[in-house]
């Protein structure tokens, strides 16, 4: 039987509903967030504001000195999901499969309609499928989507991200290795910074470089080689996963001595925050929410959390988050027994904008 994986992506989720709703707000650089004169983070920026270089878990401050006309907006996270709720239902609609990823973005298996066909025909018969659940969700909930069609997980995310906002991408099975050959190594899941600078030192800056490397790449990048390389010709069998999946992942660390010391819990925070960053890289996650837990001296617990749109893996905008979390909400007005950091509402890591070279 073929197999017909969409990847269905909602176009600057939080911020096209706020434009949606507040039509004064459409076509201006909307981002939702604390406003720049306070200590807070970007949730989420319209496509006008990410043309400024606006992105999620920037400080509202930077933001405001990159993009000074932007339009600040509170977020509305019960809103958010329950709007998200509304256009998964629009989704089981098609008889698919379901493997929600987060908020704003889902992946259906619908191979069991096109039963009987070979691989291109059933991608080319599923084109219809996709663009009538994009008119759907536009029609019923006033937003856009960007749909990616292929007959894997991998290559379904990519044509997803190829032609946004509003897109509708197919990779067929013949045209797969072709299509990725110009793209940038860091668009292969599981290709972080690290990996990718030790690509990119060994004279592979593309997929098509990857593709014409001999051998199986455990030289440059121990054991992930062989799948890295499988995944640069296109090639991908992981099914949907429709059961019990990871949902958090957190660190702690309680303390010989209770602290209030703000050098040794933001050495703490970082140190939790490249752990969790690591597990990350290597479950091929990223995470939407991030939240502290602090527990004092006589066993009292507090916690705190954070939700922004685009999924964050590295450390940096980790511990960027948690210290924001610590001070937005005076965590620290006494010592501290324990701190916590995790992250949760775990999905795909945001892509980068994939360039033809």
């Amino acid at each position: 039987m073929p197999r017909v994986i969409f990847h269905v992506d909602m176009d600057a989720f939080y911020a096209a509903i706020e434009q949606r709703d507040q039509p004064a707000l459409r076509g201006k650089p909307v981002i939702v967030g604390s406003p720049p004169t306070q200590r807070g983070v970007v949730c989420a920026a319209s496509y006008e504001a990410r043309r400024f270089g606006i992105r999620s878990a920037m400080p509202s401050v930077t933001a405001g000195r990159l993009c000074p006309k932007g339009v600040f907006v509170p977020p509305r996270m019960s809103y958010y999901r329950e709007e998200s709720r509304k256009i998964m239902e629009i989704m089981e609609r098609t008889g698919a499969l379901i493997e929600p990823m987060s908020i704003d973005e889902a992946y259906l298996d619908l191979s069991a309609l096109f039963q009987g066909d070979d691989d291109n025909n059933a991608l080319y018969r599923a084109v219809p499928v996709a663009q009538e659940l994009k008119q759907d969700i536009f029609v019923e909930r006033g937003l856009t989507a960007s749909i990616g069609i292929a007959a894997n997980k991998l290559l379904a995310k990519l044509a997803s991200d190829f032609d946004k906002p509003d897109g509708l991408t197919m990779i067929t099975e013949r045209d797969k290795a072709a299509f990725l050959r110009p793209m940038a190594v860091r668009v292969i899941p599981g290709v972080g910074k690290v990996t990718a600078e030790a690509l990119n030192q060994a004279g592979i800056n593309t997929v098509g470089a990857l593709q014409d490397s001999p051998g199986d790449l455990r030289a440059l990048v121990g054991s992930f080689g062989p799948k890295l390389k499988r995944f640069a010709f296109g090639e991908d069998d992981r099914p949907l996963e429709i059961g019990e999946v990871v949902k958090s992942i957190s660190s702690e660390n309680t303390f010989l001595r209770d602290t209030a010391d703000r050098r040794e819990l933001r050495a703490c925070l970082r140190e939790q925050a490249e752990e969790i960053s690591a597990t990350l890289k290597r479950k091929q996650f990223g995470a939407q929410t991030v939240q502290v837990k602090v527990r004092y001296g006589d066993f009292t617990t507090l916690t705190r959390q954070i939700t922004v749109e685009e999924p964050v893996t590295e450390a940096g905008d980790i511990y960027r988050l948690g210290c924001f979390l610590l001070a937005k909400e005076k965590l620290v007005y006494r010592p501290l027994r324990l701190l916590g950091l995790g992250v949760s509402n775990l999905g795909l890591p945001a892509s980068s904008q994939l360039m033809l070279l």
